[in-house]
């Protein structure tokens, strides 16, 4: 088992349908009321990437990517066309010690948050501010994790925020590879892919 640091074709997820899950139990009760129970703390995003092959081109693309990934065997990344960037992200307060900030994207309604942890940054978009101030240098950000490392630990009160694009951690959702032949496309097949939670 391994993940390969390769991104799915772009011009194939483009096309996929998809989006957030949480795992939720509910009981009913003999009152008729239900008891809800949240087994997840954080959503897993999961996609149905068949419907973004168009053309034999993409079929082949899309063949070929699924044997070298061995199925469910192998993660990778994906870019999820509806949701990958973020601006202005706050990660962090400086306390005077602290190098290290893991990139995140919170999600807010009304007085609620949900915090996502981005482990996939595209390393060529990441901008780091302290107190709302460009740094251009004095830390580094490690794209397989999310982590940015200052070389001096940010002041304490100072508010580290920043802007990046991100893919997801995922793998295919099974080891086989449906395909309508008389089409020529697996549009009407299943070919699903999930989130990897660390």
């Amino acid at each position: 088992m391994a993940f390969h640091d390769v991104r799915f074709p772009t011009d194939i997820s483009y096309g996929s349908i998809g989006g957030p899950e949480f795992s939720t139990d509910v009981v009913q009760l003999g009152s008729g009321h239900e008891q809800r129970n949240q087994n997840w703390t954080y959503a897993r995003e999961r996609w149905n990437v068949a419907y973004g092959v168009k053309s034999q081109d993409d079929l082949d693309t899309l063949r070929e990517f699924f044997y070298a990934r061995c199925g469910r065997m192998h993660g990778f990344r994906f870019k999820n066309h509806d949701d990958y960037s973020a601006t202005g992200e706050q990660i962090g307060e400086g306390d005077g010690s602290t190098k290290t900030f893991q990139l995140v994207k919170t999600y807010t309604s009304g007085a609620t948050t949900h915090t996502r942890l981005i482990l996939k940054p595209i390393e060529t978009t990441v901008a780091v501010y302290i107190d709302s101030v460009a740094q251009g240098s004095g830390w580094t950000v490690d794209d397989s994790t999310g982590i940015v490392t200052f070389t001096v630990a940010p002041g304490s009160g100072e508010i580290i925020t920043a802007d990046f694009e991100f893919d997801i951690p995922v793998r295919f959702d099974a080891d086989y590879l449906p395909v309508a032949l008389e089409t020529y496309q697996a549009r009407g097949a299943d070919v699903p892919v999930v989130e990897l939670k660390a």
